[in-house]
C-alpha cells in the first residue's frame, strides 16, 4: 500500500474482501488471468448500461464503437467499487464523465496508471460510497457491478447508492442470485473447478435474490426498470445476455419523483 494512503472505513466495507482484491494488483488487466471473467462479461455490462442510458435520457449518438461515437457524453457517472478500472475505462470511452471509487488503495493506483496509459481522464478516488454521499455528491448514472455480494449491510448500501443518483437518474447493479444453481456454478464451478476467480471470492450468504434487490430499491425511492441475466455458453466459451437470472444478473432502476 502506498505510504500516503490509508484504507477508508465505512459500514459497508468488508475488510477481508478489500484485502483480497487489493492483492490482485496488475492482475486486474490480465484478460487471461484470475480476473479474466470480468473482461469476458464487460461488453455485456457496457452495452446494458449504454442502451438503457440512451433510452432513458433520450440520447442521440451511435451505438458503441471505437471510432468517435460517445453516446454518454454530457452525463456524470459514478463507478462504485471500480476495482482496476475495467468498466470505468469502457464507460469513459463512451463519453461519460467518470468518478470511480474503491476502498482498496492498490486497485486505485493500478486503475490510475492504466487510465494514463490509455489517455483517459477518470477521477479515481480511494474512498467509499458512504463518503461520497456524506459529501452530497450526485450523478446522472451510478453503477455498482459485481459489488453488492462483497459488502456488509447490503440493504443500507443500496440506500446509499440511491442517494448518489440525481433526480431523474439511473442506478445499475449486477450481482449473483442466491440459488442452488448459483452456488454450484459461481462457487464450486468458478472457484474450485475452473479456477476462473480466486477461491474465497464469494460468500453464498451474500448472494441476493432479484426480488429482494427490487424491494431494497423501492425502499431507497427507486423503481426497477429492467433485469437481465448473464449466461455462459460452454460450447463457445462465451457470455451473453439472457432471461436466466438464476446465477449472474443485472438490474437498472430510476429515481422516483
Amino acid at each position: 500500500m502506498p505510504q500516503n494512503q490509508s484504507r477508508p472505513h465505512s459500514a459497508s466495507v468488508d475488510h477481508e474482501d478489500v484485502d483480497r482484491f487489493d492483492r490482485l494488483g496488475e492482475l486486474w488487466w490480465d484478460a487471461s488471468g484470475k480476473m479474466g471473467i470480468l473482461h469476458d462479461i464487460n461488453p455485456i455490462r457496457v452495452d446494458y448500461i449504454r442502451d438503457h442510458a440512451r433510452r432513458h435520457f433520450k440520447l442521440g449518438g451511435a451505438a458503441r464503437d471505437r471510432h468517435g461515437a460517445q453516446p454518454l457524453e454530457g452525463l456524470s457517472v459514478a463507478d462504485i467499487g471500480c476495482g482496476g478500472g475495467i468498466l470505468s475505462e469502457s464507460l469513459a470511452e463512451l463519453g461519460g464523465a467518470l468518478t470511480s471509487i474503491d476502498p482498496a488503495p492498490t486497485n486505485i493506483e493500478v486503475a490510475r496508471r492504466h487510465a494514463e496509459r490509455s489517455a483517459l481522464s477518470i477521477d479515481y478516488r480511494n474512498t467509499t460510497a458512504e463518503a461520497l454521499a456524506a459529501g452530497g455528491e450526485q450523478f446522472d448514472i451510478v453503477v455498482a457491478m459485481e459489488v453488492l455480494e462483497h459488502v456488509e449491510g447490503q440493504r443500507a448500501f443500496v440506500g446509499t447508492l440511491g442517494s448518489l443518483v440525481k433526480p431523474g437518474g439511473l442506478l445499475f447493479l449486477a450481482t449473483l442470485d442466491r440459488t442452488l444453481k448459483s452456488y454450484a456454478l459461481a462457487i464450486l464451478g468458478a472457484e474450485y473447478v475452473l479456477g476462473w476467480v480466486p477461491r474465497g471470492t464469494h460468500d453464498y450468504e451474500k448472494f441476493v435474490r432479484p426480488d429482494e434487490l427490487a424491494a431494497w430499491l423501492r425502499r431507497a425511492n427507486l423503481r426497477e426498470l429492467d433485469r437481465a441475466g448473464m449466461s455462459y455458453r460452454p460450447l463457445t466459451r462465451s457470455w451473453r445476455k439472457s432471461r436466466d437470472t438464476d446465477v449472474n444478473y443485472m438490474m437498472v432502476a430510476r429515481t422516483v419523483a
